[in-house]
């Protein structure tokens, strides 16, 4: 039985700004105009907590945490508590920041959405790719062996290309790449009214799509078979299939095995904290520290009453944390759910 009450967080995920530079099809926090941001002093306040809870990673998420004014002083902080630090990047802005990069972060996780024109027409933004690859290669300059990965979100666009990203992923010399499918029901990611039947439609497969994208994950897992450059083992890729299908109502939704909230928690740039990425905020930072919002009645008694397997919020989820104990570096190295953890920022 899993506590109510946190005293070990070993995973935060913070979105140091709100806004984001690309305006993918299947995302709205880019239409979030506001300037919010963690701001160095915020953090300062947390950081004796962050010890308190054995905090052993950070991934930096958001948005585009690569649009804040000062992330860099937020990683020397973090830092100094030899602390992990990941970030989630749309690949825009890492040409400009490749230097600070290579000496103030762990990796990069990168968004790839498929081959050039594909990526393009998803990210809405003219020439995304080409941005992607030139920051990828100004950061391999500096330093060949830096980890830069990718995640795919797959969806309607791009399901038919999952081994076109893989290969267009090798080709930029990322070190792997994972893949998950497209959050559709919940109120996260700036769409706090949750999408509409017509807005879902757009992004999810329709059940002649389904199959293609069924063949599309027999033949990626086949083609890579043992390499370890697809993170995602073919039970977990056909969890992909799944949750397409369950939400035509062609199969039962079944919650993924996850424990996030109970060993992370997120941070948002307006000092919201969430369980998980998908369910409601627990709080607010503003004014408390981070150990006590964590440990509130609120927090615990949604931590307590939390089924995951029979909850419809976890039934539909894209993505999962089962975190085991072990070392932060050897849970990134081996791939597994952690990774796929680092590549949550479901669009």
């Amino acid at each position: 039985m899993l506590s109510a009450r946190i005293s070990r967080l070993p995973v935060l995920i913070l979105y140091p700004h709100s806004r984001c530079n690309c305006r993918c099809v299947m995302c709205d926090i880019w239409k979030d105009t506001g300037k919010s941001e963690i701001s160095v002093q915020d953090l300062e306040r947390h950081l004796e907590d962050l010890e308190r809870l054995s905090v052993e990673w950070v991934v930096l998420s958001g948005g585009e945490p690569l649009m804040h004014s000062d992330l860099f002083r937020l990683c020397a902080l973090l830092r100094k508590r030899s602390v992990r630090i990941t970030l989630l990047s749309t690949g825009l802005l890492l040409d400009r920041h490749a230097g600070s990069i290579v000496n103030s972060l762990d990796d990069v996780i990168v968004s790839l959405d498929g081959p050039p024109h594909v990526h393009d027409e998803i990210r809405r933004v003219p020439g995304a790719f080409s941005l992607l690859e030139r920051g990828i290669r100004a950061i391999h300059a500096l330093n060949p062996s830096f980890p830069v990965a990718a995640r795919s979100t797959v969806q309607r666009s791009n399901h038919a290309y999952l081994r076109e990203t893989a290969r267009t992923a090798k080709d930029l010399g990322l070190k792997s790449i994972s893949f998950l499918a497209a959050d559709l029901t919940s109120k996260a990611f700036n769409r706090p009214q949750g999408w509409t039947a017509e807005r879902q439609g757009r992004i999810a497969l329709e059940e002649s799509e389904i199959s293609v994208l069924e063949r599309e994950v027999d033949a990626l897992a086949s083609e890579w078979s043992g390499s370890g450059f697809v993170l995602e083992t073919l039970e977990k890729l056909h969890r992909i299939v799944l949750h397409y299908r369950a939400h035509l109502n062609l199969c039962r939704p079944v919650s993924p095995p996850c424990n996030a909230p109970w060993v992370s928690a997120v941070v948002e740039a307006d000092g919201k904290l969430r369980p998980c990425f998908f369910h409601k905020s627990v709080g607010r930072l503003n004014g408390e520290t981070l150990f006590d919002v964590l440990n509130s009645f609120e927090a615990q008694h949604f931590r307590s009453s939390l089924d995951v397997s029979s909850n419809p919020v976890c039934q539909r989820c894209v993505c999962s944390l089962n975190w085991t104990p072990l070392p932060v570096t050897n849970v990134l190295h081996k791939g597994g759910d952690i990774s796929t953890l680092a590549a949550l920022r479901s669009e």
